[in-house]
């Protein structure tokens, strides 16, 4: 088992291509362009571009520099950064990216969450027969290993039981859940993770959970996905999912501004566990995810570090064969500057460990992790068997229920770039459906009011639940037409019923809602009985997803008919990000 060092062979998962482009969506953004007011033309132009959870850092740490006029070799340089998630600059070094991406300036120093997207950006570039970009092992300027994020009490409760591993913690029965651990009054046990298709954490955190099943921390192999008690080990612990999530860090604020609010709100109750950046657990501590910055939560986190051990996210600092002699001898010295102990504080500020691995004293107490010595790391496995776990996981994990609630009312026909509002709707909508598969069960009901076609009820099931036909439930989608007005509590509140009644808890049930409207029924107004109609109850969850679409629909208070039932509201006001938006939320179950 590796213990401490990095691993002697570079983290290479190779992901689905077509996925990974829906993974990364982000917008690249200048984070600093300092100007000291010296005259600093000549020096060396440097261009970092790092991943967005550190890029305000290291705009502000490329200031510091560029003010403390270092020098090297007699030179000076000139350091700005650009923030870009990790994907989408992979995608643009290996597409070209002046092309990819013409508004950021092409880099020479690349800074991505994790060696990952340097051993894929390897493999894309050898399959194309370009030189590579990135064949090296890279040195890190911080770290962050995978942990299980549990609420105090509970954290407490399973730290007590002395080192457990992956399956001891996550792999708790569903039915028997807290009930382990002599708790049964906290019912089911369940866990939030990030889609693997969407979030390096997501990805680091599924790989784990077969080096678990194998019981070994390397070498990794295809055969071994296929056994059965491989396969058997990791669907029990996928059973365990409350719902997947797109990014972590909103799925903690929404945690974090639960904790703040009323007590008893359905998101402090939905999950015992995330799996997450163990530096995410010191900012949610420390109040720095908190809707009132500063403000520290109620119940803090405690982060379980598995005893098989786990994946660090190294953040490695690439230097790429784009940068000139010059510009490769300013990186170094920028290297060494982030890497020197001023900077590395501001690291730990953030709760990342230092570039050699090791904690702050601050993080070990705000984690309450347990002894800050070494953890063990899995060695990553090889590209290939990386490929077959992401199409493995897409059988073995947690299957689910899922009606969708199309708003068909007048306003629908409104046009968007020379479309009806509809039309934009339903084919984000008929594209993001294509990540779900025939083990999913899915339904389509329209909404609007009482119309000819709909004499008695606001509502109509267009598809009935059963397992998913894409061509089925494309074609029911682009013949849904426009007339009447918004019935929208009596259609969340009709469509969680049938949920329930349908209720299956081997799966994920949930109701999504798209709507460019508010409600518009007089029959039904009532939204505080709406709320409590839809209550989560975390032994039958029924969640509610919304999808806000176009400047009159009201968000506020989608929102809170998400948050009454533990779900999500994605806003697509913008009607630009509705793809974005259905591949988030779809990514959800």
């Amino acid at each position: 088992m590796a213990t401490g060092q990095p691993s002697a062979r570079p983290w290479l998962p190779l992901t689905v291509a077509v996925v990974a482009g829906l993974a990364v969506i982000a917008a690249a953004y200048v984070i600093v362009r300092p100007d000291s007011g010296a005259d600093r033309s000549s020096c060396v132009a440097l261009e970092v571009n790092s991943s967005t959870e550190k890029d305000q850092l290291l705009g502000q740490l490329a200031a510091k520099y560029n003010d403390s006029d270092r020098r090297f070799g007699g030179r000076c340089a000139q350091v700005t950064v650009h923030g870009l998630n990790s994907g989408k600059a992979m995608e643009a070094l290996a597409g070209g990216w002046a092309r990819q991406q013409p508004a950021v300036p092409a880099p020479q120093v690349w800074l991505p969450t994790s060696s990952l997207w340097t051993g894929r950006l390897r493999l894309l570039d050898e399959k194309a027969g370009r030189p590579v970009q990135t064949p090296d092992l890279y040195p890190s300027i911080a770290n962050s290993p995978l942990v299980i994020a549990m609420p105090r009490e509970k954290g407490e409760l399973v730290q007590q039981r002395g080192p457990l591993g992956w399956a001891d913690v996550l792999g708790l029965s569903g039915d028997q859940g807290w009930a382990a651990f002599g708790r049964p009054e906290w019912g089911r046990f369940t866990f939030g993770k990030d889609n693997p298709n969407l979030s390096t954490s997501g990805l680091a955190a599924t790989i784990a959970t077969y080096y678990a099943a194998v019981q070994r921390s390397s070498d990794l192999t295809e055969p071994d996905l296929a056994q059965p008690a491989v396969t058997r080990f990791v669907r029990e612990i996928e059973a365990n999912v409350s719902h997947y999530s797109d990014d972590s860090v909103d799925l903690l604020r929404d945690l974090a501004e639960a904790d703040l609010g009323a007590a008893g709100d359905a998101r402090t109750r939905d999950m015992s566990a995330v799996v997450v950046q163990e530096e995410l657990v010191y900012q949610y501590n420390q109040g720095q995810l908190s809707p009132t910055p500063g403000q520290k939560p109620r119940v803090p986190l405690v982060a379980v570090h598995p005893k098989e051990g786990t994946f660090n996210l190294d953040h490695p600092y690439v230097v790429l064969p784009s940068a000139d002699e010059t510009q490769r001898a300013a990186a170094q010295d920028f290297l060494l500057f982030l890497q020197a102990d001023a900077q590395q504080r501001s690291f730990a500020e953030l709760g990342f460990r230092d570039h050699e691995r090791q904690p702050s004293d601050e993080l070990v107490a705000a984690v309450r992790g347990g002894p800050a010595g070494n953890l063990n790391y899995f060695a990553p496995p090889e590209p290939e068997v990386v490929d077959a776990i992401l199409r493995g996981w897409s059988t073995l994990r947690k299957k689910a229920n899922i009606l969708f609630a199309v708003d068909v009312s007048g306003s629908m026909t409104k046009k968007v770039a020379g479309r009806s509002r509809l039309q934009v709707a339903t084919d984000a909508a008929g594209k993001a459906v294509r990540l779900l598969n025939s083990a999913d069960q899915v339904a389509l009901w329209s909404f609007s009011s009482e119309t000819e076609q709909r004499p008695k009820t606001p509502y109509s099931e267009e598809v009935r639940l059963a397992p998913f036909n894409q061509a089925g439930f494309t074609r029911k989608l682009a013949g849904l037409r426009a007339a009447g007005n918004t019935a929208l509590y009596a259609t969340v509140r009709a469509a969680h019923r049938r949920l329930l009644a349908s209720y299956d808890p081997d799966r994920i049930n949930a109701v999504v809602v798209l709507t460019d409207g508010k409600n518009e029924y007089p029959k039904d107004s009532d939204l505080a009985r709406l709320l409590k109609d839809i209550a989560l109850d975390p032994e039958r969850p029924v969640k509610v997803f919304c999808v806000a679409f176009d400047q009159e629909s009201d968000f506020a208070t989608l929102d809170r008919i998400a948050k009454a039932s533990a779900g999500k509201a994605f806003d697509a006001r913008d009607p630009a990000t509705i793809d974005e938006a259905f591949v988030k939320l779809v990514s959800s179950f």
